[in-house]
């Protein structure tokens, strides 16, 4: 991935000029307040600048899945004011209908969310007509929400094309981010991919074998290539009809050159509750009625050393059962040793999906990364190799 896309640096004189900025507010909700503002601190740099520049700043931003149809429990309205909050400026909510006289009122440096976009049925559709309705209140387009990259809907791919586009700060960062990790790497790169199922990121494994020198599984996927190396796992949680694939996944492997790393000490439990009894063993002494809850301390130092020796990790889901104690020690150990090794200069760190930045919080360590996405399913399908439409859009 080249820069091949423009960004706030390439926008000459925007005094009075209307800039539609696609950002992600689709924030979670606690009785009516937002209970987590990272999305709407990320929309600061882009929206602070473009107002500060004297733009009129229109935020594109869906809300929930109202499936094209208005749905009151699902308008931007009570996002605004949180939004103005962290953004320190006055924000105006504007309703579509009547959005164009609304808009006229506007002076240089305001700032307005529009309603959700998916009350349109014509946004997942990316319906030309819709297209043509946003882009007549625009004079420039702003693509700052990469989390919804790997949709082609009407306000994330359609109006790249019908108006002068632009990467925003966020997407900026998250490109380049992405870059370093595995467009342009600096090699040797090591991926660290765990969670529950092999089923789930298959094709972010297949893809991978291709790209990085180490491959680390951890989590539960883990144990089905385990039990595909002929491991008796006992009760762990393992796709065994997925054993052929795992085969095939190691055979590209070695055909790229590429390492896997699967953890040969295991910390099980004959039950999957917080603080059970446990024992560490070797994966071949795990009994039949014990499951493989983290990977134990001996695999997790050699895997630390491993990292030690690379120059850039990509890092998506945990090494264990984290979020149940004591099962999250080995995600919280190479978590460290990353963030470390980061810290020294020594390591690009790049992690991304829900589970991963939970995980990282609890380690302590999100401030460390060199960047952590928040975006779940393009970063996903960004380690799938896929092509992004609302990215492509930009790098016409």
């Amino acid at each position: 991935m080249s820069r091949n896309f423009k960004t706030l640096d390439d926008m000459g004189d925007l005094t009075g000029k209307r800039v539609l900025v696609r950002e992600d507010l689709n924030v979670p909700m606690a009785d009516g307040a937002v209970s987590d503002d990272t999305r709407l601190r990320a929309t600061v740099g882009t929206v602070g600048e473009l107002a500060d520049r004297g733009a009129i700043v229109l935020i594109l931003a869906h809300f929930g899945r109202p499936k094209g149809q208005p749905n009151p429990t699902m308008s931007l309205a009570p996002v605004t004011k949180p939004l103005a909050e962290v953004l320190g400026r006055e924000v105006r909510f504007v309703d579509w209908d009547g959005a164009a006289d609304a808009i006229a009122t506007m002076q240089s440096g305001d700032i307005a969310v529009l309603e959700n976009t998916r009350f349109f049925a014509g946004e997942e559709k990316n319906d030309a007509q819709l297209v043509e309705k946003m882009a007549a209140i625009g004079d420039y387009y702003v693509n700052d929400a990469f989390s919804a990259a790997h949709r082609a809907h009407a306000s994330t791919e359609g109006l790249a094309h019908r108006l002068p586009a632009f990467a925003g700060r966020q997407m900026e960062a998250e490109l380049d981010a992405l870059d370093k990790a595995l467009g342009n790497p600096q090699h040797p790169v090591a991926a660290v991919v765990g969670g529950a199922k092999v089923s789930s990121k298959l094709d972010v494994l297949k893809h991978l074998v291709g790209q990085v020198d180490h491959l680390i599984i951890g989590g539960g996927m883990a144990n089905t290539f385990l039990a595909a190396r002929g491991v008796d796992v006992g009760k762990s949680l393992c796709e065994h009809d997925l054993t052929g694939t795992a085969d095939e996944i190691f055979d590209a492997a070695e055909k790229a050159g590429c390492t896997i790393h699967l953890p040969y000490d295991v910390v099980v439990a004959t039950e999957f509750r917080p603080n059970p009894a446990t024992r560490t063993v070797n994966v071949h002494e795990v009994a039949a009625d014990e499951m493989i809850l983290d990977v134990g301390p001996a695999a997790t130092e050699a895997l630390g050393d491993v990292l030690k020796n690379c120059r850039t990790l990509v890092w998506n889901g945990p090494m264990g059962a984290f979020e149940t104690p004591p099962f999250d020690v080995a995600t919280v150990a190479l978590a460290r040793t990353a963030a470390a090794l980061t810290t020294d200069g020594s390591l690009v760190s790049v992690a991304g999906g829900g589970d991963t930045v939970a995980a990282l919080n609890q380690a302590g360590v999100s401030g460390q990364f060199s960047f952590i996405s928040t975006a779940g399913g393009a970063f996903l399908e960004w380690m799938e190799g896929k092509e992004l439409p609302g990215v492509a859009a930009l790098a016409r």
